[in-house]
């Protein structure tokens, strides 16, 4: 199974200065330092503005005109913490982590948080770096002197760490995977005890795609996160090391997000670990973990380092930090600018949506009908001709095999079919036989029917449905249950969860272009309501109203330009604040509308990835997408889904369900990605 390796856009927060000049700077350097104290805001401002391979020139600058050593010179002009970021600043990268664990293993006592950070999370081109650098700075050897300051089982895993050879393949064995889940399993869960090397060899050296694939399928053969199984069966150091070499093969991003979030939490703050990530990061992957951050923690980092720190320190800081993610105004910070990206990209796409089925060449629907009378006739049933004939042809092509079987055999397929096969089966076979206005009705009637109202589907369906979809499924409302599906709603639902389902039942949607200056009032009235506007106006109810209006009734186009304003005025993706400021149902609804406005795919995929995320698989929804997108946009889907989820979807299909079940979904899927 092939994987898509994804392009390296940089995301450091610190970048090359222009028009560089190393004489200059250490000019600058030399003049901020001469005389009775130093002029530390030039400082701080000159080297939290190059780059670390810039700032090794200056070193070197330095020395050739002054004959002095520039990190002795800023170490005995600066103190405290302001001078020990500054001072890692000056170092190498590769340097500066080898002496972060010189300083971890040295003394009394070992500082294994240090070494568990630098170790669990750094790629093997950055650990061999790492060794070498030991080796030059101390003239030591690194695995040796690991060896000597720890002990067992997380010492092994250090050791096996330390050697930088993860994998790397962009190719992952399926069998390879499942025979990972079952030696871990095997390891812990199933073991009186726990077989810590297998834990050892399988996490310190698979590749991250493959080790993410077998946390998937772990949590699905065992009903458990791989998290809950470590903290379950390790202990201790090793327990901490393990989880955080899990969360580092899931995102990197964040799990600096975490570290730094929690360097700061509470009283007092950890700086060591703070100026250890902020320097370690700013040139690598600042801009995502300031992303994940403000999702996470509803603050940004620049707002978090600016209320916990001071002075110098802070400013510097702030500086590697490069910019806040809550601060409305200005256009814009880059966290914001990923969001607003995103809705460019979307806006200017025309991306051609494309089914998995279509109609069938030689199309004979004679042949057909027989076929399937002939697949149910006498004792048990052909389920394989079945399938085969009705996930091949077009919903056309099976409304004429309806009609043709009636004239032939004077019966009813869609009777005989659910008198002969049944279950989960029987749900997707029948469902592919209506034509998709009924089928869509049926699903709405069934959501509003019994105790309970299944909220999801109501939303799935009228979020997403075109309004000639909508109109069609209004009529098909009428006819098979003769009762307007606006009556149905008003009925089973309330408040303002009602409005806006209603509201999208009347299938009356813009289908124009987008008009700007609209689209700027629009994006008022969301930041309004959702409470991020510097000077609210009007009643919250006509408010309510308002924003209702935009999000049900105006066109695709304008939706994506009123977003992107929205993230001019306050630097947040609306989808994000809905979340937060929102609850319940309505918030769904919203939420639903915007993901399917920004990408419709995906939000079919996100759909049928959480129907069969975990223990049990929710039937209902994956029989409904897949037979409802299968002739519309189901490859476009899937190409989503393995983009997103780094598997394919067949792939996920085929560990998620079984029997004909399954046979009948992989071929709607139509194949393997």
């Amino acid at each position: 199974m092939a994987k898509t390796v994804q392009g390296s856009m940089y995301r450091g927060s610190v970048h090359d200065f222009p028009d560089f000049d190393p004489n200059q700077d250490a000019e600058a350097l030399y003049t901020a330092m001469k005389g009775f104290g130093s002029d530390k805001e030039s400082i701080l401002e000159l080297i939290t503005s190059r780059s670390n391979k810039q700032r090794q020139e200056i070193c070197q600058s330095y020395k050739s005109l002054y004959g002095k050593d520039l990190i002795a010179d800023l170490k005995y002009e600066l103190t405290g913490k302001f001078e020990r970021l500054i001072v890692n600043l000056m170092r190498p990268l590769a340097y500066c982590d080898a002496k972060e664990i010189k300083d971890a293993i040295s003394g009394i006592g070992t500082d294994e948080k240090c070494l568990i950070e630098i170790l669990a999370s750094r790629t093997n081109e950055q650990m061999h770096q790492l060794v070498a650098a030991y080796k030059d700075a101390y003239e030591r050897d690194l695995e040796s002197d690991i060896i000597g300051d720890t002990s067992g089982h997380f010492q092994k895993m250090l050791v096996v760490l330390l050697q930088g050879t993860r994998e790397n393949d962009d190719v992952v064995s399926e069998d390879l995977v499942q025979q990972d889940v079952q030696d871990l399993y095997e390891a812990g869960e199933l073991k009186w005890g726990t077989d810590e090397a297998q834990f050892i060899y399988i996490l310190g050296n698979r590749s991250k795609q493959h080790l993410r694939l077998v946390f998937d399928e772990y949590l699905k053969t065992t009903g458990k996160p791989i998290e809950a199984s470590i903290r379950g069966e390790l202990s201790g150091d090793f327990e901490k090391l393990m989880l955080a070499v899990v969360k580092c093969i899931r995102s990197t991003p964040e799990y600096f997000a975490e570290r730094l979030f929690k360097a700061m939490k509470g009283l007092g703050t950890r700086d060591n670990t703070l100026i250890r990530i902020m320097v370690s990061r700013s040139e690598l992957d600042m801009l995502d973990i300031r992303e994940i951050f403000r999702t996470k923690y509803e603050k940004s980092l620049y707002s978090m380092i600016k209320n916990d720190t001071s002075g110098e320190y802070k400013k510097a800081l702030l500086k590697l930090c490069g910019g806040d993610d809550d601060a409305a105004g200005q256009f814009f910070p880059e966290a914001a600018q990923v969001a607003y990206q995103m809705w460019e990209l979307s806006a200017v796409a025309r991306v051609e949506l494309r089914g998995t089925v279509c109609a069938a060449n030689d199309f004979n629907p004679d042949a057909d009908a027989k076929a399937l009378r002939k697949a149910m006739k006498g004792i048990g049933t052909d389920e394989a001709t079945i399938i085969d004939i009705v996930t091949h042809r077009s919903n056309a092509q099976r409304q004429q095999i309806r009609q043709t079987f009636k004239s032939h055999f004077g019966r009813d397929l869609m009777a005989d079919l659910k008198s002969e096969i049944s279950g989960d089966l029987a749900r997707l076979i029948l469902g592919l036989m209506m034509p998709p206005a009924h089928y869509d009705a049926k699903q709405l009637k069934k959501a509003m029917e019994g105790a309970g109202t299944d909220e999801k589907a109501l939303i799935e369906i009228l979020a997403t449905r075109t309004n000639a979809e909508i109109r069609a499924i209004n009529e098909a409302y009428k006819e098979d249950y003769h009762k307007s599906l606006e009556d149905a709603l008003s009925s089973d639902t309330s408040g303002h969860f009602r409005r806006i389902l209603i509201s999208l039942a009347t299938g009356n949607r813009e289908e124009g272009g987008e008009n700007r200056d609209q689209a700027r009032e629009d994006a008022q009235v969301a930041a309004e309501i959702l409470e991020i506007a510097d000077t609210p106006s009007g009643d919250k109810t006509s408010l309510e109203t308002r924003f209702m209006t935009v999000l049900c009734t105006r066109s695709y186009p304008h939706l994506r330009r009123v977003f992107q304003e929205f993230i001019k005025m306050t630097n947040y993706d609306i989808e994000h604040v809905i979340k937060k400021e929102m609850s319940g149902d309505v918030r769904d609804a919203f939420v639903a509308i915007v993901q399917s406005v920004k990408n419709k795919p995906l939000f079919f995929a996100d759909k049928l990835y959480k129907s069969m995320k975990g223990a049990g698989t929710d039937e209902k929804t994956l029989t409904r997408v897949m037979v409802s997108r299968s002739e519309i946009d189901l490859l476009n889907i899937r190409r989503e889904f393995i983009e997103k989820y780094d598997k394919s979807l067949h792939q996920t299909i085929e560990g998620d369900t079984s029997g004909d079940f399954l046979k009948a979904l992989l071929a709607l899927c139509g194949g393997e990605d």
